[in-house]
Order: structure tokens, then sequence, then C-alpha cells
């Protein structure tokens, strides 16, 4: 197997540096490639473990815009935040 340049999308270890658009695109990668049925064992973990990576990172990225959103909504209202749902 080869090393993943440290910049690439696919590269588990650079999970935290994309976006998310850019994460949404690996993720359905990651998800048809596991689908295929064409990975050993041990590729499907390796796989699954960046599904699982990407699937955190997008979730704190969706945490974060949820916050930022309830901060504008605070700062234009001037009264209280109100959660984005």
């Amino acid at each position: 197997m080869t090393a993943a340049k440290a910049d690439d999308p696919s590269d588990p270890r650079s999970v935290g540096e994309v976006g998310f658009d850019q994460l949404l695109v690996r993720l359905r990668e990651v998800v048809t490639r596991l689908e295929s049925g064409e990975l050993s064992l041990e590729q499907s973990l390796v796989v699954y473990e960046e599904g699982v990576q990407l699937a955190r990172r997008g979730q704190h990225l969706l945490a974060s815009a949820e916050k930022r959103v309830e901060i504008l909504v605070s700062a234009a209202n001037g009264i209280e935040t109100i959660p984005f749902t």
C-alpha cells in the first residue's frame, strides 16, 4: 500500500483540514467502495475507519456552523440566542 499525501482528502490524517463539501464527496466515495464488495477485510476496515473519521469531522463542522448561526441571530436581534433547528 502506498503512502497518501498529507494534503490528500482521501488520507484520513488530513480529515481535519478538509472542507465540508470535500468531506461529503469523500464520504460518498468511502460508502461506494465499501458497498462494492471488492475490498478485502483489512482494506474494508481501513476504509471504514476513514469513513468514521470523516463522519465525525462532518458532525463537528455542522455543530460549529450551528453555533455561528445562533451567534449571528443573537447579534442581529440583540436580545437572545435562537437555536438553529
